[in-house]
């Protein structure tokens, strides 16, 4: 299910909370609306409201930190290419065929992480992509350098293409990830508590409906956030290709 899809059905959850607590609030006894009552209702909410704010603000700093380091790969990754393709450059006109593979290979990169459609990490480990990568560590290897200064150059490229082989594995991994749907239900759940304990004790005017209103689409609006960021790739909020296509662009050259 879409980040939008899953916010709608959280704000629905919390809407139909705060109607039953409106709802309740006609048809209990008054003693169980006195003073007392709302004093002790308030103490219990404030504890479930202090959980569920601490537990969506670690999820959406963990969904935060791993958007910027995946962002941060991807960056890398494009400046590892243009220094793999520079060092066979200055190695000398025989890497010609290891640059024409990593100018593919990196096109297929870009194609397959921002192509049309829902983003699938199983794009990263298919034979073609893997073979593409093996292929160009393999002519590397295979090259036979003359002078030091190629002997450095081919460290360097293997180097290199190494850790741009170790990114792809990280990016499967972490692209793989996401939060549990149990946690987000429990989330969703105290909040929805929360807002039946605002309809139960709230004075019945259109400002205050109008307010709870705000504050359903708010913390529904923050549920959407944490798993736009937890989708780098899919959706409103997701990395940009451009620094894979300026390498992409300077490759050869």
């Amino acid at each position: 299910m879409t980040p939008l899809g899953i916010s709608s059905i959280a704000f629905a959850c919390v809407v139909g909370a705060t109607l039953v607590g409106l709802f309740l609030h006609d048809i209990l006894p008054k003693d169980h609306l006195s003073d007392d009552s709302k004093d002790t209702v308030k103490l219990g909410m404030g504890m479930v409201a202090t959980l569920a704010a601490l537990i969506l603000g670690l999820l959406i700093g963990f969904a935060t930190n791993s958007f910027n380091n995946m962002r941060s790969e991807i960056q890398q990754t494009a400046a590892n290419i243009i220094l793999l393709d520079r060092a066979m450059a200055n190695y000398g006109a025989e890497t010609k065929e290891i640059r024409d593979l990593l100018r593919l290979a990196t096109r297929a990169r870009i194609e397959s992480i921002w192509s049309e459609g829902d983003f699938e990490p199983s794009r990263f480990e298919s034979a073609d992509a893997v073979a593409a990568s093996e292929a160009i560590q393999g002519k590397i290897r295979e090259l036979l350098p003359r002078t030091d200064a190629q002997r450095w150059l081919q460290s360097r490229a293997l180097s290199l293409s190494n850790e741009i082989a170790q990114t792809r594995w990280l990016l499967i991994a972490q692209a793989g990830s996401s939060i549990p749907p149990v946690l987000l239900a429990v989330l969703v759940f105290w909040v929805a508590i929360i807002f039946l304990s605002f309809g139960l004790f709230a004075p019945r005017n259109a400002t205050v409906l109008a307010a709870l209103l705000v504050c359903a689409l708010s913390v529904s609006g923050s549920i959407f956030l944490l798993l736009e960021l937890n989708s780098p790739f899919d959706g409103a909020i997701r990395i940009s290709s451009a620094p894979m296509r300026d390498a992409l662009t300077r490759l050869g050259r």
